[in-house]
Order: structure tokens, then C-alpha cells, then sequence
């Protein structure tokens, strides 16, 4: 939008003056145009009207004001609009102790499912880590590509949200199965911000893993009272069964048997351990040593394991040391040099915003956690609290950048404050336009309304412009009072004041009322100019007049007395 500005005030320096040299050389005049002397007609009767009221008319405009700007706080919240990308993306999480036999029967009964429903094409599924091996997880991870087929062939009248949901129900029938609805590409940038397999996370920082899981299922209860979130799960990093042998240091010393022996023979007998190597050809392979699966399937086999003591005699495994099954770590998640667990959630039906400030409300009131351990939000939320921290920047600097150039224009902060008059107006119409389509507020409307500011600012030069040069005239005209010179501003200005906001609104109209693929991300931002510069226009032709009259007034009347005198 920029380049295209500036290459537009290039060619109306250079081209526009040379075509109209050649082209514009006979019977130059302005032809008569009906409609725009009707509308204009029309316009200056509304213009007396509230001229006449002006006191009511300026109080209707701030009580409008002052509603726009409270009408925000009923504005939904979020990062960006959600694009629809054709598809949806499923992560199907299971016990993190499932086999790769029960997870591949699992996923075949699932993708079944899928297919059963008329609006999916086909269904391709993958299960564990990728072929590339650059995401570590397990056999628990399953992973549907569910390709659908385009809206408008649809039999059934529903929103892609509904769709989702008759899925979820039909997916019930599979317990401990943790879902996760997404699209291709949200899915992989979501994981790349949040660091975690989910669109929103709730991480709990600290070292205990126990105490996290432990807070963890509190917090996910407390979500599940939340309107709005859905697909919610806890990322554990307990669930992987282990078997802990712990030596007992005393016995051993007591039977002679060192802790290196003990160590070689648990290794050899269970894992297995290279004794030498064997050649075929050019290559080696190591020839490793283990017990046969009789001597190691158990704890009771295990501890009948024969250690050799220094004596040369040998004792069993269980004799010196505690062998037990627990349930150790599978998933350690590590962020900002620290260990953490998670929750995911998605956010369906309800703005981001309202959710999470009801979700941390409600987490705050009912989870008080020790100084070693803290919670952190991330995801889309972290994405949207920074972008609107940068947007608390950028709008300012914008306004201030304007006011800078409107006070080099008039050489007076009067005049540029008088045009910066606009802006609020504008404001409003952006937000009531919003609150109209339903849409919520994100960072492609707050690029609207910055886009917004420069649009109504020029509607506003151009009358100031016209008005001044009036008043000017004012000496030269003996039966023209000021009242007269500020309805012929109206007057002449009416016509490049209502194409500039015409033509904004009308180049915008199809990014406004698109619905395909991707226009998710440009709507917001033709909502706002749209809404917003048909507030600036009314307020431009109707109210706009009366502020300047009133800041011109006093001096009016002393140049007139200087004129008399």
C-alpha cells in the first residue's frame, strides 16, 4: 500500500499534467451533472439543518463519541482471523504406553470414521515421529490429514466449526484418546510459537514432575468449565513404565561385589552388550551379548540375575539391590532453560480474548502455586499480546508522525489539532462495523485503522483548505458573512470529499464481502475502513463545519472590525 501511494503522488506530479496537456486542450468545462446537483442539494439541506441546531448536533456527535468508545469493550479479541486452508488436521494423542500394534489398529478405525462423513475427500494418516525423524514422540502420536471437499458441495448447510463437532462426537467412542482440531499449516506454525503440539498452552515452569501433573489436572478441571475451549489434554511427561534397580551399597560391600561388575552384568543381561566384532567383506557389525528373553522378561527373572563378588563366588541380583516398576518421564518439555508441563486447548465459538481473561480469572482464583513454581501463557495468546503491544506503539507514533506533517502544512497547531478532529469519528465507525459483521478485533482491523487515519485526515485537509481560502475572501465580498463562506466550502468540497470516501469504500467492498479461501485475513481491515469512513464523511459534511466555526469565530469578527475601521 505504501509504494502504492508514493507511486501514485509520482505520476499525479508527472503523468497526469502531461496527459492532460495533450488531452485537455478545447472545450474544457464542467459539464452539468444531475444526479451529483441533486445529492449536493440534498446535502447542503442537511448541512442548514444542523448548522441552525449547532449546540444539539455537536452534542449528538460526542454522545456518539462517547458510545462508539465504550461499544468497544464488547469487541471479541484475538491474534488473526482463522484462515481457512480447505482442510483440517487432527492429532490424535494416546496413552503414552501404547503399542504400535493397538495405535495402527486405532488409527484404521479412525480414518474410518472420517471417511464416513459425505464432506471428507479422503483421509492420509502417520503415526509416531516423522520419516525425517525431526519430531520426537512416540507410537501415542496419531496424525489425520482429512482433506475435505470444497463448502459450496456440501449436501448438508454447516460451518466448518459443525463439522468438526459431529467429528468429536463420533470420536468419543475411543477413551483416552486426546484430540487436537486444527488445519495443515496453523498446525505447524502453533507448534513452532508455542513449542508444544496446541493452538493455546498453559505451561507450569518448575522441577517436580509429580507436583506439575498433579496442578495440571486441576487446571484442565478448571478449563473445562470455560465456554469456548475445546480439544483440551494435558502433555505429560510422566507415562513411560520403567524398571528401577537400585543397588544397595551396604549389601554389596558386604558380599564383595563392586559396582562396575554389577553394572557390566545388568547391562549385558537386559539391554545387551557388544563382546566383539565380526567383518562381512568391508563392513564390521558389533556381536552383542544378552540373555535370552526367559532369563529378563520380569521383575522375578531379573533378580535372580547372578553378579559375580570378588571372592569368585557369584550372588543374586535381588540379594543386593530393590528392583521395582514406576512410572518414570517420556516427554521431558524444557523452555527458557527450565522443565515445564503443559495443557493445550483450542478456542472455538468464542473470541480468544474473553476466553483466556475468564480461563486466568478463574486458574488465579483457585490455583496458588509455590515460588519455585510459576504459569505461563502461550501460543496464539503470546502471539496477540505482542502484536498488540506493538500495535500500542505503532498507532501513536502513526498520529504523531500526521500531526507533524499536518504543522508543517499550516504553520499552526490549531489547524492541525482541527484536522486530527477526524480520526475519533473515524474510530467509531470502525468499531461500530465491526460490532455490525460480527467480526472480532485483531491485528489486520488495528492495520485498518491505521490505514483509516491517513483517509480521513485527507477528507479533512481538503475542507480546511477551502474554508480558510474562504475566509480569506471574506474582505472581497461585501454580502458574504462567515456563516455564508463556511456553507460554500461545504458546497464546493462536497464532491472530492465524497469520491475520496467512495472510492476507498468501493475498492474495498469485495475484500469486505469475499468469502473464499484466505480471505479471512483481509476482511477485518476493509470492515473497519469501510465503517469507519462512512462515519468521517458525515462527520466531515455535517459536524466538522461547526467545530471549525466555533475555533474561527473571534478571529473572524476581529478582521471584520479591522475591515470596518
Amino acid at each position: 500500500l505504501s509504494f502504492a501511494l508514493l507511486g501514485a503522488v509520482i505520476l499525479t506530479f508527472t503523468l497526469v499534467p502531461a496527459m492532460a496537456s495533450v488531452l485537455l486542450k478545447k472545450d474544457v468545462k464542467e459539464k452539468h451533472n444531475v444526479f451529483l446537483e441533486w445529492i449536493t442539494k440534498k446535502a447542503l439541506g442537511i448541512y442548514d439543518a444542523c448548522f441552525k441546531k449547532k449546540r444539539l448536533v455537536f452534542s449528538v456527535a460526542i454522545t456518539v463519541l462517547i458510545t462508539g468508545s465504550l461499544s468497544f469493550k464488547f469487541l471479541g479479541t484475538e491474534f488473526l482471523p482463522t484462515l481457512d486452508e480447505g482442510s483440517i488436521y487432527v492429532r490424535a494423542t494416546g496413552p503414552l504406553s501404547i503399542s504400535l500394534d493397538e495405535t495402527k489398529k486405532l488409527a484404521n478405525d479412525m480414518r474410518k470414521i472420517f471417511l464416513s462423513f459425505d464432506e471428507v475427500k479422503q483421509v492420509m494418516s502417520q503415526t509416531g515421529r516423522p520419516n525425517d525423524g525431526t519430531d520426537a514422540t512416540g507410537f501415542y502420536n496419531m496424525e489425520f490429514h482429512v482433506d475435505i471437499y470444497p463448502k459450496k458441495e456440501w449436501k448438508r448447510k454447516q460451518s466448518k466449526e459443525e463439522l468438526i463437532e459431529r467429528m468429536q462426537e463420533k470420536l468419543k467412542s475411543f477413551p483416552g484418546i486426546s484430540l487436537n482440531f486444527s488445519q495443515p499449516i496453523s498446525d505447524n506454525v502453533e507448534e513452532a510459537v508455542s513449542g508444544v503440539k496446541g493452538s493455546i498452552v498453559v505451561k507450569m515452569f518448575g522441577e517436580d514432575f509429580k507436583f506439575i501433573e498433579e496442578q495440571e489436572e486441576k487446571i484442565e478441571a478448571i478449563l473445562k468449565t470455560v465456554e469456548g475451549i475445546e480439544d483440551l489434554g494435558i502433555l505429560r511427561n510422566l507415562g513411560q513404565p520403567e524398571l528401577q534397580i537400585n543397588l544397595d551399597q551396604k549389601k554389596m560391600a558386604l558380599y564383595g561385589v563392586s559396582t562396575a561388575d554389577a553394572n557390566a552384568v545388568i547391562e549385558m543381561a537386559i539391554g545387551g552388550k557388544a563382546a566383539t566384532q565380526i567383518y562381512e567383506g568391508e563392513r564390521k557389525f558389533d556381536l552383542v551379548i544378552r540373555y535370552p528373553e526367559d532369563f529378563r522378561n520380569d521383575e522375578s527373572s531379573i533378580s535372580k540375575l547372578r553378579i559375580p563378588t570378588l571372592s569368585g563366588s557369584n550372588v543374586q541380583l535381588g540379594e543386593i539391590s530393590s528392583i521395582q516398576k514406576i512410572t518414570g518421564p517420556s516427554m521431558i518439555y524444557r523452555d527458557k532453560h527450565q522443565r515445564y508441563g503443559a495443557i493445550k486447548f483450542s478456542i472455538r465459538g468464542r473470541d480468544m480474548g474473553s476466553v483466556i481473561a475468564e480461563a486466568q480469572q478463574k486458574v488465579n482464583a483457585q490455583i496458588k502455586l509455590p515460588k519455585a513454581y510459576k504459569l505461563e501463557w502461550a501460543g496464539d495468546f503470546e502471539n496477540q499480546q505482542r502484536a498488540v503491544a506493538r500495535l500500542a506503539q505503532a498507532v501513536p507514533v502513526s498520529l504523531l508522525l500526521i500531526f507533524f506533517i499536518l504543522f508543517i502544512l499550516f504553520g499552526n497547531i490549531r489547524d492541525a489539532l482541527l484536522v486530527l478532529n477526524n480520526v475519533p469519528f473515524a474510530i467509531i465507525g470502525g468499531i461500530l462495523a465491526l460490532l455490525a459483521a460480527g467480526v472480532n478485533f485483531n491485528i489486520s482491523a488495528g492495520i485498518g485503522f491505521i490505514a483509516l487515519f491517513g483517509i480521513c485526515v485527507q477528507n479533512g485537509v481538503i475542507l480546511i483548505t477551502k474554508f480558510k481560502s474562504n475566509i480569506a475572501a471574506l474582505k472581497h465580498h461585501e454580502t458574504w458573512t462567515f456563516s455564508d463562506a463556511m456553507r460554500d466550502g461545504v458546497a464546493a468540497r462536497f464532491r472530492p470529499v465524497l469520491m475520496t470516501a467512495l472510492m476507498a469504500a468501493i475498492g474495498l467492498m469485495p475484500a469486505a464481502l469475499s468469502t473464499g479461501i484466505g480471505s479471512e485475513a483481509s476482511k477485518p481491515l476493509a470492515i473497519v475502513v469501510i465503517g469507519g469512513l462512512i462515519t468521517n464523511t458525515l462527520f466531515n459534511l455535517f459536524v466538522y463545519p461547526i467545530v471549525f466555526y466555533w475555533s474561527y469565530r473571534k478571529k473572524v469578527e476581529k478582521m471584520e472590525l479591522k475591515t470596518v475601521s
